[in-house]
């Protein structure tokens, strides 16, 4: 087994005068240690809380701002469970690439009444990039089931002059610091893309802009004050790029997309580096109970089964998981953490 030097993940940062965290050996078994050890945090009896439960309704976080990607994913599910688990209710928690949102998450209490709507930059890009994490991706979350897969998109303002990706690289190189991207946040998914891309391309003088939510980038990339957004792919996106108002010009899936075969991926356009699928799913704080989780799994399950409620998502572009589970899901964010790992510590994505 080969360890690498990485950033401890188990530190808790303490706002605002974080202690500075030692860098700690982090490897596959480790990590693997570590969900299974989160998983047995359950200190209270089984009883009244598991037994009636849900009493009362059930808020999910979304860690992003309104009217988003994370919207198109959590709100469907929050509607479903009225009739599968009990009335859902969706609070958006935006801020800090999504990391605001999981950090409240990770301290309420583990009754099964709060939970968030993670994915891949919260539960594994922002802890292994960030020199103080805000929590530990596997001690503080339960995983419960993994809702869909998705890709993310390359979307420029129309006035920029190119058509697929060759063209985007053609004109960043000829036109050096001039070219930006927007994307919902430092460390995020959106952002390891991003870097990817200038890595793989050559062209490392393209500059970054975090927003604070897809929502702001997507307005701003609109209105033309940037020309470029890396974001998930959305029924937005897709209604923006038909009506002419933005242009896509490839997406970061292995294959092409049901929704939009019409769009090519970045390996087709010359880039066959540049592959990453996404994913977003539920957590809940450590030491919410088995009974619990698996109750919210297996109404999540219910819902997924239905080919209506899959179409929901797969018209946005995304898939869903119909056969996830709350081990299988942990073992996704354990694998993703290792996976990920090298990757943005090869391209120096580190932030405070």
């Amino acid at each position: 087994m080969v360890e690498r030097q990485l950033p401890k993940l188990h530190t808790r940062v303490r706002f605002p005068s974080p202690a500075p965290s030692r860098p700690l050996l982090i490897s596959r078994r480790r990590v693997l240690q570590a969900v299974a050890s989160a998983a047995t945090l359950v200190a209270t009896p089984r009883g009244a809380r598991s037994e009636n439960y849900p009493a009362r309704p059930i808020r999910l976080v979304i860690p992003y701002t309104a009217g988003g990607s994370g919207d198109e994913i959590g709100r469907p599910w929050a509607e479903r469970m009225g009739s599968l688990l009990g009335t859902t209710y969706i609070e958006n928690m935006s801020g800090a690439g999504g990391a605001l949102g999981c950090s409240v998450v990770a301290r309420e209490a583990p009754d099964g009444y709060s939970l968030v709507l993670g994915n891949v930059s919260t539960h594994a890009i922002i802890p292994l990039s960030s020199v103080y994490p805000p929590y530990d991706a596997v001690g503080d979350f339960r995983a419960i089931y993994r809702l869909i897969t998705s890709a993310l998109a390359f979307v420029v303002h129309p006035s920029l002059p190119v058509d697929d990706m060759r063209e985007l690289v053609a004109y960043a190189k000829a036109n050096p610091g001039r070219l930006s991207y927007g994307t919902p946040g430092a460390g995020t998914g959106n952002h390891l893309v991003g870097e990817m891309f200038k890595q793989q391309s050559g062209v490392p003088d393209v500059v970054h802009i975090p927003y604070r939510g897809i929502a702001a980038a997507t307005n701003d990339l609109i209105g033309g004050q940037i020309p470029l957004m890396i974001a998930v792919m959305s029924s937005q996106l897709l209604q923006l790029h038909q009506a002419g108002t933005l242009r896509i010009l490839a997406v970061t899936s292995e294959k092409r997309l049901r929704a939009a075969p019409e769009l090519p991926t970045a390996i087709e356009s010359g880039m066959p580096g540049l592959r990453y699928e996404g994913w977003f799913g539920l957590f809940a704080p450590k030491g919410t109970e088995d009974a619990i989780v698996d109750r919210i799994a297996e109404a999540t399950r219910k819902a997924m089964a239905d080919p209506a409620f899959q179409e929901v998502y797969r018209s946005q572009g995304m898939e869903p998981d119909t056969d996830s589970t709350p081990d299988r899901f942990a073992q996704l964010v354990a694998d993703d953490l290792v996976r990920l790992a090298p990757i943005i510590e090869s391209i120096g994505l580190k932030h405070g």
